[in-house]
């Protein structure tokens, strides 16, 4: 079993300040087994809202949960978004004899249910699939190409984690979906999806994907809206600098996680990876969420000019401002965009990161530092002395 002992103890620090602390993440990212570790053996204190007993222990829930003391834990809330008027109402009781923790995938209703209901008493946590810092350097080949989702980066071979995500997508589409209240029909939905994946990478462009889907453009931002509140993408805002350059104002989007970009656009094996035109792309999009992931910034965008100066993210952290070039090359170098973006936004530092194992300068504030450093957070991956 791999450890999450930094979402562990991040987790035990929310539930010892808050009284209701949401998991939210995908489906099968590993929220239950990791909920399941933080309850004595044994508990009654545990209710999967897609098992019928517990559904039925709840067909009365303030009976049910108000004799109960210590965690109490709620699976997949956003089936049964009645209970937050009544976790409000527990949860505001002197003293407090339970906390709950809640767990779902994001949803409209879930954000909107505990938003209103639990103003003020509730500290959301979000939780993807397993990070490069989680399971070690030595595993980047294999976490880039299967992506972090437990039962796909665990499979006992390429093929077998390659079924797992076909089944994923498919249940995702048919069954998902709809169990959020979304009515979007598979097929279109699917395509839309396989449409977004030979994006990756790119600025988002609604009204071409929708004139080739026969769709109208509302829709489309619709439907990546969606994909984004499921933790399926990221659509990553343009920065906006006071400059005399026409910049760049639409989103790029990039898929959260690598193993369900590859299995949409045919990538079954490292060699196809390796081979592929979408290679680059790719690795931008693995660098950019293991990053964010690490940092934790308070806003994150990426930069770009009409005549061709870019910067693939920026973070905003306290009072700093950091940029990140992804770079998949034995020894990136110095470039242009790299001088105009330190230059021109303020940045405290640029990390040019790749896939190498040496640190070494390439400028004042403009480092080359390796993607495993990604481990060491903020001060592994924005040095700010010379190594």
């Amino acid at each position: 079993m791999i450890k999450r002992s930094l979402l562990q103890r991040k987790l035990r620090t929310a539930l010892g300040r808050s009284r209701v602390v949401a998991l939210i993440g995908p489906r099968q990212c590993g929220k239950t087994t990791l909920a399941r570790q933080l309850l004595d053996p044994g508990t009654l204190n545990y209710f999967d809202l897609e098992d019928p007993v517990s559904l039925t222990r709840l067909d009365e829930p303030m009976t049910a949960l108000s004799g109960l003391n210590g965690l109490v834990v709620i699976d997949e809330i956003q089936r049964k978004p009645d209970l937050f008027p009544v976790l409000r109402v527990l949860a505001d009781r002197k003293p407090l004899p339970a906390r709950f923790f809640i767990l779902g995938s994001a949803s409209p209703d879930l954000l909107r249910q505990s938003s209103e209901s639990l103003a003020g008493r509730i500290e959301m946590i979000t939780m993807m699939g397993f990070g490069l810092s989680e399971v070690g350097a030595d595993a980047l080949s294999r976490h880039w190409l299967r992506g972090g989702f437990p039962l796909s980066f665990l499979a006992r071979s390429d093929q077998d984690s390659n079924s797992w995500r076909k089944n994923f997508v498919q249940t995702f589409l048919e069954r998902d979906l709809i169990q959020l209240g979304i009515r979007v029909p598979a097929t279109t939905m699917r395509r839309f999806w396989t449409m977004v994946a030979h994006s990756h990478g790119q600025i988002w462009n609604a009204s071409e994907i929708a004139r080739s889907l026969a769709i109208s453009e509302a829709s489309a931002r619709r439907y990546i809206d969606l994909l984004s509140e499921l933790f399926m993408v990221r659509q990553l805002q343009p920065w906006h600098a006071n400059l005399k350059k026409r910049q760049v104002k639409s989103p790029k989007l990039y898929f959260r996680d690598t193993g369900l970009l590859h299995h949409l656009v045919g990538i079954r094996s490292e060699k196809d990876l390796l081979t592929h035109p979408r290679l680059g792309a790719s690795w931008e999009g693995y660098v950019i969420e293991e990053v964010i992931r690490s940092v934790e910034p308070d806003e994150e965008y990426f930069w770009a000019t009409h005549n061709g100066a870019e910067i693939d993210l920026i973070l905003m952290k306290g009072d700093r401002k950091y940029g990140v070039e992804c770079k998949r090359t034995d020894a990136p170098k110095l470039t242009p965009s790299m001088r105009t973006a330190i230059e021109e936004l303020n940045l405290s530092r640029i990390s040019v990161i790749y896939p190498g194992t040496l640190r070494y300068e390439l400028a004042p504030r403009i480092s080359v530092v390796p993607l495993k450093s990604v481990a060491d957070g903020v001060q592994g991956l924005f040095p700010t002395k010379k190594h």
